[in-house]
């Protein structure tokens, strides 16, 4: 009997370890036969097999669970960027005892290879000397079809942020098409999706006790096929709860019922017909409650979805409110004959527990076989430390998350503190400086929801949208805490903050801003509004420019009390949903009157699953109730808008000018073609550009812009 109900998990940490514990802790996790013979192993329990270079660093998705599971007992091997072109190199470890686990690497494998222009990457961060083409598209698929002609009887178990992202019917950007679930496509045998510490160590436990693999029903943060409806289960169409109608102005887009009011009891409508007398309402909501917790809901099939871009609309609507897991309910879903069930998300882990991760033995360099080689994500990370995972912004073009989840997890302070020692007391290349305190952003250490109750109620998609929610703890001061206690350690010079800020909540503590500005930033600071007009802002759920104006007020104010020059250094995305051209024109009008120069742009990239990928497919705005008489809204998909709204960040640039010149013209907007400082672009075209060389018209239909690397956006300071 499959159960999801929300109960008090194990502490990841209390198993009884496997008998091959015997064996001990490796300095580093095995890639080879003679690696595995100097350990005295004969086989590996479990092998991992992932996209990326390995690198034993709790950053690294299979680094971490590797290491989690040596400390249960398995012995586990590690095969990194195998020959995809046949089954060799997935057999070199020999055959492993329990399972095979596949990872695409830490990026989404068609996000690492592909620009959002659909161009393929130069380099590739996650492989030694940042060599492209060490992984296939789709790798998750490729790497399991491989296991399986390795060793055809062997559980196959997928996971990390592309089995994720796709563990339903999802929209493909680069196929521009709804694919299947990767479940299927892989063949593989069960998915585990999000932060997998829970799930992995469950499965790995319950295989070595001699269950199959297809016993596994039920576990949080997995997703498997069933032949039926299992006994004493509710199907409960998802069209009951998200009927596709008219566009409603509401605040709360998923919200079934207000879930944020104390007085309101938290429960969902009754499921089933059922009278009871006015009297008995007590025994009611027990009953719907007790129903709840026995409830599926089907979503429409992958048959419908792939060919209805409503359908698929109404089914990330529903799918993105049934995220918490104190109220999730599973899915599921027909793809064909074959039902997909998805349970709800994993237990979040405890501080206790997310200490006994992040304190593994990892040796924290990459594996020896790299030699001298460079691995750039690596170098970036080598000496940042994370402190918490989760993320509640809810912005709708990422897919935090959908991954990690909403709730915050956070490390405890002494277990920071020991890993920054660690960095100090290990790492050859360390001078001093700890590049990032953070994780998916920089000051939601330690928020939460006021109320356990509530929080595990709330069906609202973000904590800080349209406002920052009153059931939300904003207080910074553990944060700062960490900061002082951290500085202070011996050997410790300097101590930046890299990870994303949401200054939205910063400006609600003054004095962390004080902190950070007056200690924690290296002359620039990057901070994401995204955009300045409302159109896009309200559809990325990001806060107004008022926001940004009321935080660089204090950035500059604590600057200055600091006798430090210092400047914030904002990036915004270009042809996101909702965003017109008149958009873009006034977003480079601000970024012109501020005095910022774009050296880099972001196009906005469909990842698989989010909000905006929804909006990007169906042309309507998901975070309302869709359907076909609804108004559309405003997409850049062709490439000639794409690459305007992108010329538009870079208004500067001469070789843009020719583009710009032609969409002011038809956009009425001449009287900002001049040689004023009042003017967007000049009139003349510089000596030896493209209009001067007569490649204009070579310019209009090829021009594709820069890469957009979010994480390589620069930006220099205008000279006045």
């Amino acid at each position: 009997m499959m159960s999801t109900s929300l109960k008090t998990e194990p502490n990841l940490f209390n198993y009884r370890k496997y008998w091959a514990s015997r064996f001990g802790t490796s300095p580093v996790l095995p890639m080879s036969q003679m690696e595995m013979d100097g350990l005295g192993w004969d086989s590996c329990d479990v092998i991992l097999v992932t996209g990326d270079a390995y690198i034993d660093h709790p950053s690294f998705g299979m680094a971490l669970i590797g290491r989690l599971l040596e400390a249960q007992g398995f012995r586990v091997g590690i095969i990194s960027q195998p020959d995809w072109t046949s089954a060799a190199d997935f057999s070199k470890l020999g055959r492993p005892n329990l399972f095979f686990g596949v990872t695409g690497g830490n990026m989404d494998s068609m996000v690492n290879r592909y620009t959002s222009d659909k161009k393929i990457r130069s380099n590739d961060a996650y492989t030694a000397n940042g060599l492209a083409g060490k992984r296939p598209d789709r790798a998750v698929n490729v790497y399991s079809h491989r296991c399986r002609e390795a060793y055809k009887d062997v559980p196959i178990i997928i996971g990390g942020i592309e089995a994720s992202l796709r563990r339903i019917a999802h929209y493909d950007y680069w196929s521009d098409k709804v694919r299947k679930s990767v479940l299927l496509d892989s063949k593989a045998d069960l998915l585990v999706y999000g932060n997998a510490e829970r799930q992995i160590v469950e499965i790995a436990h319950r295989l070595g006790q001699g269950e199959l693999i297809s016993e596994l029903k039920g576990i949080r943060g997995t997703v498997h096929f069933v032949k039926q409806i299992p006994e004493g289960w509710v199907v409960k169409d998802s069209t009951d709860i998200d009927k596709p109608g008219v566009l409603s102005p509401i605040q709360n887009p998923y919200q079934e019922e207000p879930a944020c009011d104390k007085k309101s009891d938290n429960s969902s409508p009754n499921e089933k017909d059922i009278s009871i007398p006015i009297s008995s309402v007590g025994m009611l909501k027990q009953l719907i409650r007790d129903q709840r917790s026995q409830t599926v809901i089907r979503l429409p099939s992958y048959e419908f979805v792939k060919d209805d871009p409503i359908l698929y609309a109404h089914a990330s609507r529903v799918m993105h409110g049934e995220t918490n897991p104190g109220n999730a309910r599973p899915l599921i879903q027909s793809h064909g004959s074959r039902e997909l069930w998805i349970n709800p998300p994993p237990i979040p882990l405890t501080t206790k527990e997310m200490d006994g991760v992040f304190d593994l033995p990892y040796s924290r360099v990459p594996h020896k076989a790299y030699g001298n080689a460079n691995v750039p994500a690596f170098e970036m990370i080598q000496h940042s430390v994370n402190i918490m995972r989760g993320c509640f912004g809810g912005c709708t073009f990422c897919s935090i998350t959908e991954h990690e989840g909403r709730i915050i997890q956070s490390r405890s302070e002494d277990s920071i503190i020991r890993e920054i020692e660690a960095i100090r007391d290990t790492s050859p290349a360390f001078t001093g400086h700890i590049s990032d305190l953070g994780g998916p952003t920089a000051n939601m250490y330690r928020l939460a929801c006021k109320d356990e109750k509530i929080e595990a109620a709330c069906r609202k998609p973000s904590c800080v949208y349209p406002g920052i929610c009153p059931n939300l703890n904003t207080d910074h001061k553990p944060l700062i805490k960490l900061y002082r206690r951290a500085r202070a350690l011996p050997g410790i010079k300097k101590i930046f903050i890299a990870s994303g800020l949401r200054y939205d909540l910063a400006v609600e503590s003054p004095e962390y801003v004080k902190e950070l500005v007056t200690h924690h930033v290296g002359g620039y600071l990057k901070i994401a509004p995204e955009h300045t007009e409302q159109g896009p802002l309200s559809k990325m759920m990001k806060p107004g420019i008022g926001t940004y104006d009321r935080f660089k007020q204090m950035f500059d104010k604590y600057s200055k009390e600091a006798g430090k020059e210092q400047y914030l250094i904002p990036y915004f995305i270009a042809a996101h949903p909702g965003t017109t051209d008149n958009d873009m024109l006034n977003l480079a009008l601000w970024l012109k009157r501020h005095g910022f120069r774009a050296d880099q742009v972001q196009a906005f990239l469909p990842s698989p699953m989010s909000i905006a990928t929804a909006m990007y497919h169906s042309g309507k705005d998901t975070l309302h109730k869709v359907s076909r008489a609804a108004e559309d809204m405003p997409i850049p998909k062709t490439i000639k808008q794409r690459r305007l709204h992108k010329a538009f960040l870079r208004y500067h640039d001469s070789k843009n000018w020719p583009l710009l010149r032609d969409a002011l013209n038809a956009m009425g907007r001449n009287d900002l073609i001049g040689n004023g400082k009042h003017h967007l672009i000049p009139s003349y075209q510089p000596k030896g550009t493209i209009e001067s060389s007569g490649k204009l018209q070579h310019f209009k239909t090829k021009y594709t812009g820069l890469d957009s690397n979010r994480g390589e956006k620069k930006y220099r300071k205008t000279k006045k």
